[in-house]
């Protein structure tokens, strides 16, 4: 199947009853690059401006309706219709790179079920913070994978619940390994977001990031400059270091206006990323990457109410630098959506979440990373053809 707009409609009712009910098993064997070219095709030759825009980017796979970075959320966010489909990584003890948002896994496993490794529980400060709970670089392999996967946030998607234990903790490799199955069996290449988590953090550990990626990445043959992957990281170190490894497209993620990288704060760079979103920000930033990834109050900000406000220049700003923009996080329900697309008092119900997609993508950003992304797709349908952004 393709992952054209009028194809992709096709799954969206029946995916979510369909997809993701069971577990997936991982054949075992070593992936060459030449079995990663044969999942190719689409939007290859183009590279990643071959992708439909706006980009739909299940963040976490589908995580509103699966625990998230499991194969069974990845899985589903294919169904729903993304385009690209993001993992973050973090280290084991031995070395293996694995899909967690965090190093702490007591929020998205059952690790405080298991006796045997309640002594493990610690506090650490992680980037300068404080966080008490399990850590990936504590466990072996062998040990994560006697774990299972549950939802991070109950309270708000308590129907995921429904789907804990359901799935282990993939590591990268079998997600490459997945990607390019999936694709042989969609006829087109899957699209992967793929984010290093406190690289500074780990390299001061002995477990840097950037090598063993790049090195998988070689090995899937995800590392030329079309390849189906963009890396990100909210460290712009990171960042650097892999373009010195591998030519696949990157992209800077941006916080609040006024944090400043954990790797500008251990080199005592004074720059925030207010710094980082004005022009000579930019200009910098579009020397060693190709796009940005911003939380989406840079782009529109929120006032004290929590109502969207006036858009900023950041849209035009960076596209004058060639720079794509991936803005984060979309959700459905009330608790995230901006005040006006609220609707009733449950923070767990659905708002008005189409509205705000649309006057997401009404700004002429490139894509979004989203938990919905069946929500997402039906939003940007109306964008392909080539509508003119309010804000460009």
């Amino acid at each position: 199947m393709t992952q054209g707009g009028a194809a992709r409609r096709t799954v969206l009712g029946a995916a979510v009853l369909a997809a993701g009910t069971g577990m997936t098993s991982l054949a075992a064997g070593t992936a060459s690059a030449a079995s990663a070219s044969a999942a190719g095709g689409g939007h290859g030759d183009k590279g990643h401006r071959g992708l439909p825009y706006p980009t739909v980017i299940g963040h976490r796979g589908a995580s509103g309706y699966r625990p998230e970075h499991t194969l069974g959320s990845y899985r589903l966010a294919l169904d729903l219709g993304a385009d690209v489909v993001e993992q973050d990584l973090v280290p084991t003890r031995d070395g293996h790179l694995v899909c967690r948002h965090e190093n702490e896994i007591g929020g998205t496993t059952d690790v405080a079920d298991h006796a045997e490794f309640a002594s493990r529980r610690t506090t650490k400060s992680v980037d300068g913070v404080s966080v008490t709970g399990w850590f990936t670089e504590d466990f072996t392999l062998a040990e994560l994978k006697t774990l299972r996967a549950k939802e991070r946030i109950p309270a708000v998607r308590q129907r995921n619940t429904l789907y804990d234990g359901q799935w282990a903790v993939p590591t990268f490799e079998e997600v490459l390994r997945w990607a390019d199955r999936e694709g042989r069996r969609r006829g087109e290449r899957v699209w992967l977001h793929v984010e290093t988590k406190h690289p500074s953090y780990f390299r001061g550990l002995g477990l840097g990031l950037e090598e063993p990626l790049a090195r998988l990445l070689r090995r899937y043959g995800r590392d030329g400059r079309d390849a189906a992957v963009f890396l990100q990281s909210f460290e712009p170190s990171s960042i650097q270091r892999l373009s010195r490894l591998v030519s696949a497209p990157r992209v800077v993620l941006l916080s609040g206006a006024g944090t400043r990288p954990w790797d500008f704060e251990q080199a005592g760079d004074p720059r925030t990323v207010a710094d980082l979103v004005k022009p000579e920000g930019l200009k910098w930033i579009a020397g060693f990457a190709q796009g940005i990834g911003p939380t989406m109050d840079l782009i529109l900000p929120r006032d004290a109410a929590g109502r969207l406000g006036t858009p900023t220049t950041l849209v035009k700003d960076a596209h004058a630098r060639g720079l794509l923009l991936h803005p984060y996080t979309a959700r459905n329900e009330n608790s995230f959506l901006p005040a006006e697309y609220r609707r009733g008092t449950d923070p767990a119900a659905y708002g008005d979440a189409l509205g705000a997609f649309r006057t997401y993508f009404e700004q002429g950003i490139d894509g979004i990373f989203t938990d919905n992304p069946d929500t997402g797709l039906l939003a940007a349908e109306a964008f392909r053809p080539g509508r003119r952004p309010v804000n460009g």
